[in-house]
């Protein structure tokens, strides 16, 4: 019962993910897209005309963690918005379409968007 259950809830992931992505892949500006797990979360910022990773950051990221307790919260998010939206800045990007490919708009998701437009992303 717990896998049938489990792939339910992949399938409707799946779906918002396929509903994001229609609605963003007709933009002009790269997309900063979103992952998580339960134990990291990892955040890219792709070119949407070529397909191509422009910058990457997550928690597995060298160094960002530092002496960081868990990777699997929200001031690890945080961090790794922080993270990305610097990398974006280095590379001359100011401006990006946020995919939270299928996740829900809370929590961990939130905190990394949030921390992203504080350090400077506009989305």
């Amino acid at each position: 019962m717990r896998r049938k259950q489990r792939n339910e809830e992949l399938r409707r992931r799946e779906a918002r993910a396929a509903r994001v992505k229609r609605k963003i892949a007709h933009s002009d500006r790269p997309q900063l897209t979103v992952f998580r797990t339960a134990k990291h979360i990892y955040a890219q910022i792709v070119d949407g005309a070529t397909g191509r990773t422009i910058t990457a950051a997550s928690t597995r990221t060298k160094g960002l963690m530092g002496d960081a307790a868990s990777t699997g919260n929200i001031e690890a998010a945080k961090r790794v918005g922080k993270a990305i939206a610097d990398a974006a800045r280095e590379k001359q990007i100011g401006s990006v379409v946020f995919n939270r490919n299928g996740f829900l708009y809370h929590g961990r998701v939130k905190a990394l968007a949030e921390a992203a437009r504080e350090a400077g992303l506009q989305f």
